[in-house]
């Protein structure tokens, strides 16, 4: 799966906020290295190099498409080209900050542990990940799916909410964390075009279902799942739409 550096930051604004969120509430003065892991297109790690212009700041990401787009607009950060799922830090870590990446990956009851592992003693491990499969926004990409001539293609990759319940990553990292906050946001997104949601998602969770079809099947599948969309998230009278979205943070402090 490709992704698409210019379609993900159509929404670069909401997209930003929880990420700001994320990082003001990392308690540390001075690191000497800080790693973004997913850094995609550097738009959150460029923040990162100025709140701690002293430090080392290395992007990590799988895509060769977005650290190409980060390297040429930020060529002062590292930028390293890597699986996420197995990436581990070359020197334990300050800081491992992670916005919006790890729900891309399964087995979190080891992933998140293992990063917690690479930590240096008082280290951080600073996690946002986004917890709204539920909405309409995004089942309704597996009802699209299942409820077309494009099935059969698409099923095998329908996954299940990859991001568990608070409780989950509360008993997997408070034995091993010194400290640990754990904590939800639901954001009103206001957003503006046409048919903005399905926008939205076609930079994120539509992408990999849009990927395995040809014309002009992706087409007629995009335009299915859109006209659905619309039906749930109609623009208001200032014509802006509304898209409430759930976002869950972890902070978890090594001894």
């Amino acid at each position: 799966m490709a992704w698409d550096p210019a379609q993900y930051l159509k929404f670069a604004g909401p997209r930003l906020r929880p990420a700001l969120d994320l990082l003001q509430r990392i308690d540390r003065e001075a690191p000497g290295t800080v790693y973004d892991l997913g850094a995609g297109a550097g738009n959150v790690t460029r923040l990162i190099a100025a709140r701690w212009p002293e430090a080392r700041v290395v992007g990590v990401d799988s895509s060769a498409e977005m650290l190409g787009k980060a390297a040429a607009e930020n060529p002062e950060i590292t930028w390293q080209h890597a699986d996420l799922g197995t990436w581990r830090p070359d020197r334990p870590a300050e800081i491992i900050y992670s916005n919006a990446a790890l729900h891309w990956l399964d087995g979190h009851d080891r992933l998140l542990p293992g990063l917690f592992a690479a930590l240096a003693p008082h280290g951080v491990l600073a996690v946002q990940m986004p917890r709204n499969f539920g909405a309409r926004s995004h089942t309704l990409i597996t009802e699209t799916a299942l409820n077309g001539p494009w099935r059969r293609v698409l099923e095998p990759l329908l996954r299940p909410a990859p991001v568990a319940e608070p409780e989950f990553y509360y008993d997997l990292l408070a034995p091993l964390a010194a400290s640990l906050d754990i904590w939800e946001t639901e954001y009103l997104q206001v957003l503006d075009g046409v048919n903005p949601v399905k926008e939205w998602t076609k930079g994120t969770w539509l992408l990999p279902l849009l990927a395995a079809l040809e014309e002009p099947e992706r087409g007629r599948f995009e335009a299915a799942y859109a006209e659905r969309v619309a039906a749930v998230y109609p623009p208001r009278a200032d014509g802006k739409t509304l898209f409430p979205f759930r976002r869950m943070f972890m902070i978890a402090c090594a001894a």
